[in-house]
Parts: C-alpha cells; sequence; structure tokens
C-alpha cells in the first residue's frame, strides 16, 4: 500500500497509509493529515489516485507546494518523490515499488527466451494466452520509466504565477529585522505624538508600498507633526505647503526667472525647483485650493516626476505625497475630482485620542522641553524596503480574495451583495485590487514576515476602499457611510475555498 511519510517538525516519522483514493493535507481539523505549522494553509494541498497514479495537487494555498524546489499546481508522485507543504517536508512511497526493483534482475533470463521466440513464430498459436499475461508484466515495467527521467519535466506542471523574487541575502537579513525596526520606529514616534499607533502603521505601510496617503482629521490632532516626526525618523527631506485659494500651480512645481548671465552678461531662463522636489511632501488641507492647482501634483503623484515648460524633472526618490482634509468647514473648499482620489492609496482617519492619551499629550506639552525622535532608517533603507515589499511572493489564493473584495464592491456585479446594490452608486476600480495586495505585502514586511495571508488584505480594506466607494442618496437617507459599507462587505465576502478551484473527489 502506498504511503506518505512526514520528514521534519513536530511530527517527523509519523506515516500514514493510502488506504482511501484522496488525503487531505493541511492545518484544519478535518484534513486526513493534519501538519502542525504556521506556514500551511487550512486545506494546503491532497494527494488523490487517478486510475493507476498518485497525483499531488496544491489547494491554492497561501505559501504554495514545492516539488524538487519548484512550485507546482499539479504533479505525478514517484516512489521517493518529497514534496513541501508551508515548512513541512513529506515523502512519498508507492506501492509495490521494492518487488518492482527486483523484477530486472529475474526477468533477464526468461525474456529474451519468450519475447523473440513468441514473436515471429509463436504468436498466431499463443496469441490467446500471452496477451493476458504479458499486459499485467509490461505495465509495471513501464511505470518507473515514465515517472523517472524521461518524463521528468512533463510530470511536474509549474502553477501559473510570476518568477519567483530574486531577493538578495541583504534583502532577506533586513526584512527578518524589520519586526523589531517597526518596534523602534513607534517607540521614536512616540517621543512626540502621543497614541494613534494605527495611523502611524499606515502611513509606513504606504510608504513601503510606495504609495500616498490622504489623511482626514480634524484640527489639532497633531497631523502635521505627525507626518513631520516620522520623516525624521526615517530620515527623508519633509516640506509642507498649505493649500490657500490662492495658490498657483508653480507654486508647488517651481517656475522660470530670468536673470543675467555672469559669465556672458546674457539673459537667459533659469528654472527654480518648488517644493515639490523633496521625499516626502505633505500638502496641507489640499481641497482648499482650486482644481487646477491640485492636478499640479497629479503628474508628480503618477509618474514621479514634474515637467515645467518644454523640459521634465525627476523627482528624486523615494517621493510621498501626505496630503490632509478638514471633515467640517467646507464653505469655500474645492472638493478633490475622483480621478485625483483614486491616485491615494490610503484615505487613513485620524480620529480623536482617548481620555488616557489625551492626560498624558496636556501633561508631557505644558511642561519642558520637546524631545527629539532619533533616526531609525535611512533613505537607503526605505528604497531597499520599496523593493524588497515588491518582492514578497503572494498566492493565487489570497490574490482571489483581494478581487473578489473589489468586485464584491461593485453595485453592477453579480457577485455583489444586496446591500451593495443598494446603498453604492460607484464601486471601486482595478487600482483598488493593486493597493490591496501591495498595502498586504507591505505590512508583512514590517512584521518581519516574507509570506501573506487574507489576514493581512482585510486589515488593509479600509484605508483602500473607503474613498472608493461612492454611497446613493439611500445610504446617506440611511446615515450610512462608505467605511460602514466596507465593513459589512468584509463580513458578506467569504475566503476563496476549495469549491471555487473546482477540488472534488476522484471517482
Amino acid at each position: 500500500m502506498s504511503s506518505l511519510k512526514i520528514l521534519n517538525g513536530p511530527k517527523a516519522g509519523i506515516a500514514i497509509d493510502l488506504s482511501t483514493d484522496r488525503v487531505v493535507m493541511g492545518r484544519a481539523d478535518d484534513c486526513t493529515l493534519v501538519v502542525e505549522d504556521d506556514l500551511t494553509s487550512g486545506h494546503h494541498a491532497e494527494v488523490a489516485r487517478r486510475n493507476e497514479d498518485w497525483w499531488l495537487r496544491d489547494l491554492d494555498s497561501a505559501n504554495g507546494t514545492l516539488v524538487d524546489g519548484k512550485g507546482v499546481k499539479e504533479s505525478i508522485l514517484g516512489d521517493g518523490d518529497v514534496f513541501v507543504i508551508g515548512g513541512t517536508e513529506i515523502q512519498f512511497r508507492a506501492e509495490g515499488m521494492p518487488a518492482a526493483d527486483a523484477t530486472p534482475d529475474a526477468t533477464p533470463d526468461a525474456t529474451p527466451d519468450a519475447t523473440p521466440d513468441a514473436s515471429p513464430d509463436a504468436s498466431p498459436d499463443a496469441s490467446p494466452d500471452k496477451p493476458a499475461v504479458e499486459a499485467p508484466v509490461e505495465k509495471p515495467a513501464a511505470e518507473p520509466l515514465q515517472v523517472n527521467p524521461p518524463a521528468e519535466p512533463a510530470r511536474v506542471k509549474p502553477a501559473p504565477q510570476p518568477p519567483p523574487p530574486e531577493a538578495s541575502a541583504d534583502d532577506v537579513a533586513l526584512v527578518e529585522r524589520m519586526s523589531g525596526i517597526t518596534d523602534n520606529i513607534r517607540t521614536e514616534v512616540a517621543k512626540v505624538i502621543v497614541g494613534q499607533r494605527e495611523v502611524i502603521d499606515q502611513v509606513m505601510m504606504c510608504m513601503l508600498a510606495g504609495g500616498h496617503s490622504l489623511l482626514i482629521g480634524l484640527p489639532g490632532l497633531a497631523k502635521t507633526l505627525m507626518i513631520s516626526t516620522i520623516a525624521r525618523v526615517v530620515d527623508l527631506e519633509f516640506k509642507r505647503i498649505q493649500f490657500t485659494p490662492d495658490l498657483m500651480p508653480s507654486d508647488i512645481t517651481g517656475t522660470e526667472i530670468l536673470e543675467t548671465n555672469r559669465d556672458t552678461n546674457e539673459k537667459e531662463f533659469r528654472f527654480l525647483r518648488g517644493p515639490i522636489f523633496c521625499n516626502l511632501l505633505l500638502a496641507d488641507e489640499i481641497n482648499r485650493t482650486p482644481p487646477k492647482t491640485q492636478a499640479a501634483l497629479l503628474e508628480a503623484m503618477q509618474e514621479k516626476r514634474v515637467t515645467a515648460g518644454n523640459v521634465t524633472y525627476d523627482l528624486e526618490p523615494p517621493f510621498f505625497v501626505l496630503a490632509t482634509q478638514n471633515p467640517i468647514e467646507q464653505e469655500g473648499t474645492y472638493p478633490l475630482p475622483e480621478a485625483q482620489m483614486d491616485r491615494f492609496m490610503f484615505n487613513i482617519w485620524v480620529d480623536y485620542p482617548s481620555e488616557e492619551e489625551e492626560e498624558l499629550i496636556v501633561s508631557s506639552t505644558t511642561a519642558g522641553k520637546d524631545a527629539q525622535p532619533d533616526r531609525i532608517l535611512t533613505r537607503a533603507d526605505v528604497m531597499q524596503l520599496q523593493d524588497v515589499v515588491r518582492k514578497v511572493p503572494v498566492s493565487p489564493h489570497v490574490v482571489k480574495y483581494a478581487i473578489r473584495l473589489v468586485r464584491a464592491s461593485r453595485p453592477d456585479n453579480e457577485s455583489a451583495p444586496d446591500f451593495i446594490k443598494e446603498f453604492v452608486s460607484t464601486g471601486a476600480g482595478p487600482r483598488a485590487g493593486q493597493y490591496l495586495i501591495l498595502a498586504a505585502k507591505a505590512r508583512a514586511v514590517l512584521d518581519g514576515r516574507i509570506h501573506l495571508a487574507c489576514n493581512d488584505i482585510r486589515s488593509a480594506a479600509i484605508p483602500v476602499l473607503r474613498h472608493r466607494i461612492y454611497t446613493n442618496f439611500a445610504a446617506d437617507s440611511e446615515g450610512l457611510s462608505s467605511m460602514d459599507l466596507v465593513n459589512r462587505l468584509l463580513d458578506a465576502v467569504e475566503e476563496p475555498s476549495e469549491k471555487d478551484y473546482g477540488v472534488s473527489t476522484p471517482a
């Protein structure tokens, strides 16, 4: 009887006989083979019989299934093959293989006498008897040849995924240290900013993902101080623009001036760079300036460059725009167009501090000198982390869940819940799915992890989807906000399961 044997971990040495046609492996209690490994999904992979062969099939797990170091979707198993699910190695032992190894020693004497004589002379007389005897003898002898050297490339079918990321040793070492580095960043920012840990984490996620954030909060909640403190901790050049109704685009991007060249005494134009040429730009109260000036940020946010006249200037990386809005005092303001709102990766809500935090704020800011935070990361570290975030692998299972959330937010989609069709006028676009994955990757890196789970997608859903879901009059009359609908969406949309991939018990 064929069997599976665990080679490492707490259950090393345990073997399970393949007495049924299907064995499901994973962390879930209903699995046939329960694997106690944090890197293994609930239902990670299955080994199933198809005709005379045993097949390994990945159930769209979070970290994939490996055979011979290659990610596979499906693969025929041969005797002695070792596959990896999560962090657990499992060996497949085929039924009757020891007997097959002995067969070649016994057959050389019998086969030469039977086969050559039977084919030219004896086949007409012996044909009623020989096919019934030879068919089962030839099939076991052919199976090792098909499974081993000749068919090796054919039996391993890589999953349709992007090529594996090429992370350097420095990248891996940096990720391994990131959990402690993230705690140090929070500690240094806390010297100046009391509380607001979730806001700080979301700003850092956005930075590492290479996106931009829109911070919304009431006056006096230290939004500007928070951003300038983060810039100091990660060693980024910080500049602030106070948006006003009379602000012009050239006040942001820069302007050309006419001056006299001292060497040639000729007049020439020289470009004076505006405040947008920095690493971290705070656009304070961005909705208080007309759309023409707001649009001056669009090229910089999307292309990371600025065009003045006929010349294009690249912005020095990394470049982030953190814009703030006041949710009250809407007279004389210019709401951001939907296209510009979609350029912001996160919409972060800055709320009031708790009672204990507010007492600490008052006590610490009315006595003594202000604390100065220390630098934790350099600009080069931030750029390296941005590169590492892009290299973090993501399974099709997590991608499917992110896209399912985004598509369920569209009222014209068949899979949208009834409350979306009733209360939403416009749902999220494809950029939301991209930002969900990037934000989940950044969150994993901040935690010192190199793998994602659907929980990382859920943690990024509110800041990513809040400003991409537009409510209608019915929702406004019910007092429902876009955040309320995102929370209901997270409850309504289920994670993908085996049925979504057509996984069924073989006949």
